[in-house]
């Protein structure tokens, strides 16, 4: 039986998770007390994406939910409370702001926000918050005919890893004198257990109680695996493991791991850590 094992909402892009026991999904990703994944973003001074790539402290910035505030801790910095109530979309300051190809509004967060992420940086940067206004579509050429709305993630709304993917790779590591690696250094939203190793790579459809995703692309990795998200710091990059029998030609042979999902049915239901999953393969 396919469980539903872990549950991670990413308030700020490239920034620390949050562990959850449930949470709503919608057609945008996942959402706990009205906050979505990835509804924040750290920009430069262009409006520009700041990502753990080029800053890997970054993974060292813990959110943490409270009644009204996003709590932010980082190591040196007095702890930043950002208000979880929306700005008034007509009057709110914005800034056009860049993530990868797509370029569109956000809100700016104030003077004080950006200068705790500036200093903890190093960079000049500042914090912006999706804007309602805004649509971000992922990339039709995987999704087809549907829209799948996406806030500030690399592109797909939900991130699905099978816990027997993460389970196979540590074994290889182990095989080649390696330290095993937590799932966090692949940071999905929700890890399956149950199946068999990348056998999310093959799956139409994942049905929890009225919820069902459908799986559209592999996720191509990029150097923040190599990230220790406990630390900051880059360490045993797995990519060279992973190169040996991970790359897909469908995605010009990038080297995958994980599936990026959408959602077909179940807008504003609950998921659960623990809940089966039923898993309908593709063939």
């Amino acid at each position: 039986m396919a469980i539903l094992s872990e549950i991670t909402l990413y308030p700020i892009k490239s920034c620390g998770g949050i562990a959850l026991q449930a949470a709503t999904l919608t057609r945008a990703g996942l959402m706990s007390e009205q906050i979505y994944d990835r509804e924040w973003m750290v920009v430069d001074a262009a409006g520009a994406c700041l990502t753990q790539r080029e800053h890997p402290k970054m993974a060292l910035i813990a959110p943490r939910l409270k009644l009204d505030t996003l709590e932010l801790r980082a190591p040196g910095m007095l702890r930043l409370e950002i208000p979880l109530g929306l700005p008034d979309p007509d009057t709110a300051p914005t800034l056009t702001v860049q993530v990868w190809d797509d370029t569109l509004q956000a809100y700016d967060c104030d003077a004080l926000t950006a200068a705790w992420f500036s200093n903890y940086l190093g960079v000049a940067c500042r914090l912006v918050r999706f804007h309602p206004n805004a649509l971000r579509l992922a990339n039709p050429k995987w999704t087809g005919d549907i829209e799948a709305p996406t806030l500030f993630s690399d592109g797909y709304p939900i991130l699905v890893i099978g816990a027997g993917s993460l389970r196979d790779l540590n074994g290889r590591l182990a095989r080649a004198g390696r330290t095993p690696l937590p799932m966090n250094r692949f940071r999905p939203n929700l890890v399956v257990d149950g199946i068999d190793a990348y056998e999310e790579d093959y799956v139409d459809t994942f049905r929890a109680g009225g919820v069902v995703l459908k799986p559209v692309k592999p996720c191509p990795r990029c150097p923040m695996p190599s990230i220790d998200q406990a630390t900051g710091e880059f360490g045993p990059d797995p990519l060279d493991i992973l190169q040996g029998y991970r790359a897909k030609p469908e995605v010009d042979g990038a080297i995958c791991f994980g599936m990026n999902n959408i959602l077909l049915e179940g807008d504003g239901e609950t998921v659960r850590v623990g809940q089966e999953v039923d898993v309908e393969l593709a063939f």
